[in-house]
């Protein structure tokens, strides 16, 4: 069974999403601002965490850049702002996913198991990926470059799975989404430019002449080593 910390400072809103995701079959535990959230995460290590972004104490930007320093347990953000600023803030620091609020529970739900889902994924034990200085270990969730350990979160590490596994082909938007995300998430197709965009910043040497992840404008994406 499946535990979720739950950190929000709205006691109603807390109180009603925690006895649903109960009735859902989770764990859950609650924190009401950032600061005793932290301390939640340390005592229960949740399997997921849902945090809101405006908190007292410690918000959620420091509260999950906070998490992210000693764990890559997948994070839902919500949040009332729906700037592409606040969005692309939440997947730099290491969100898995974002909410906007108001919200249905329905949707929270189905989010949060597509976000498990994607955190636990097994692989074979023997199956590895490699490109150049780019190494993947996929029963490990394993990623170096040039010998240097390159923390993903769990929908990076599957975004950089799904790249990796068709080297040279030009791969859509929208089959990024359903492979990576789910088809519950066939509207997010602004998912894909974000991550893929965060993603270059961990793997890449220089995002900015990448060898590795390479946009083919109107068509998707391509992994391939550019050894140029």
């Amino acid at each position: 069974m499946s535990s979720i910390l739950l950190i929000d400072d709205d006691v109603n809103l807390s109180d009603l999403l925690g006895e649903y995701l109960r009735e859902q079959g989770y764990i859950v535990h609650a924190a009401r601002d950032g600061q005793k959230g932290l301390h939640a995460f340390f005592d229960q290590k949740p399997d997921l965490i849902i945090l809101d972004v405006t908190m007292p104490v410690k918000d959620g930007w420091e509260t999950l850049k906070r998490i992210r320093e000693m764990s890559q347990t997948p994070v839902i953000m919500l949040t009332a702002r729906s700037d592409e600023s606040d969005i692309l803030r939440g997947f730099s620091l290491g969100a898995d996913d974002y909410i906007n609020k108001p919200f249905s529970f329905a949707q929270l739900g189905a989010r949060a198991r597509a976000v498990l889902a994607r955190s636990g994924e097994s692989a074979s034990p023997t199956e590895r990926l490699e490109a150049g200085g780019l190494k993947v270990d996929l029963a490990a969730r394993r990623v170096t470059r040039d010998g240097e350990l390159v923390p993903l979160t769990p929908t990076e590490f599957k975004l950089l799975v799904a790249l990796m596994r068709h080297p040279g082909e030009v791969i859509s938007a929208e089959d990024l989404v359903r492979e990576v995300w789910g088809p519950q998430y066939a509207n997010e197709i602004g998912f894909v430019r974000r991550y893929v965009w965060h993603l270059r910043q961990k793997v890449e040497v220089d995002p900015e002449a990448p060898r590795y992840i390479h946009n083919e404008r109107g068509f998707g994406y391509r992994f391939q080593k550019d050894d140029n």
